[in-house]
């Protein structure tokens, strides 16, 4: 079942990310090229996605709004999974009173608003894309920490553990051979199950003018920019970024389910008396 689950998430995939770096490529078509004489026309063989309020082929816009999305979330879930990798590992390794004191940090983190904080970092740095990176990673680590703290906390005990440290194994050995090759599984499971809500997070933004500029083409730019040709009966405008939105991450986040249920191991049955 996760094999095939993971089969038809990988297919949409594919066909969207072909869809992102072919159509730029061979259409040969201009996204950031106005055409006012053409605006808000409705999808047509020369616009098969129709055009925005300046004119734009949407068909090679929301292609490379797709580029823009998807790097900025695979940023932010790479740094999300990052810091809470090393921050979860830490704490569980060093134990006593950092151990309680970055779990009382990891609370605090996570009882703030993410999209408030979000706000409040992407607004001192308005317009640039490594803050709405920051923005979305530096919210979303503390439940990859506790996962991992979690982990490590299992194996820190465990008997090949205690036996590598009597045979004189120190701790950067222990975490290079051991704990860190045994914990990447759930890190990898971490950065694809971040992805959709980076994605979500980084068009939230966008859309409320807090995320990228208007001229860096992103979902959520599109989403802000159809506002005000929905009122004037461009449907097509947030249509199409929507629907591409919607099967972007629901493709990333049916992978992400099925490649957890893989690789997380059963839990062992009990043996009745």
């Amino acid at each position: 079942m996760a094999e095939r689950r993971i089969a038809v998430a990988g297919a949409v995939l594919a066909v969207v990310a072909a869809y992102a770096v072919l159509v730029p490529w061979l259409s040969g078509v201009d996204d950031r090229l106005t055409d006012f004489a053409a605006a808000r026309q409705g999808p047509s063989a020369q616009h098969w996605f129709g055009t925005d309020a300046a004119g734009r082929d949407l068909f090679a816009r929301i292609a490379a709004a797709i580029q823009v999305s998807l790097l900025v979330a695979a940023g932010s879930a790479a740094l999300a999974t990052g810091l809470g990798l090393v921050v979860g590992t830490l704490s569980a390794l060093a134990g006593g009173w950092v151990d309680r004191v970055v779990m009382r940090v990891a609370d605090t983190a996570n009882a703030l608003p993410h999209l408030l904080l979000g706000i409040v970092i992407v607004a001192l740095f308005r317009g640039n894309t490594v803050a709405v990176v920051l923005s979305i990673g530096l919210t979303h680590w503390v439940q990859v920490a506790r996962i991992v703290r979690a982990e490590v906390l299992g194996l820190r005990d465990r008997e090949y553990i205690a036996a590598a440290r009597l045979a004189g194994a120190g701790w950067p050995h222990l975490l290079t051979r051991h704990l860190v090759p045994a914990v990447t599984p759930q890190a990898l499971i971490a950065v694809v199950l971040l992805l959709p809500h980076a994605v979500w997070h980084e068009s939230t933004l966008s859309f409320l003018g807090f995320g990228l500029p208007p001229h860096e083409p992103s979902l959520g730019t599109l989403l802000a920019e159809a506002r005000s040709s929905l009122l004037l009966g461009g449907w097509w405008t947030l249509a199409f970024p929507a629907a591409t939105l919607v099967v972007t991450t629901l493709a990333v986040a049916l992978a992400g389910s099925a490649l957890r249920t893989k690789l997380t191991p059963p839990k062992p049955s009990r043996v009745p008396r």
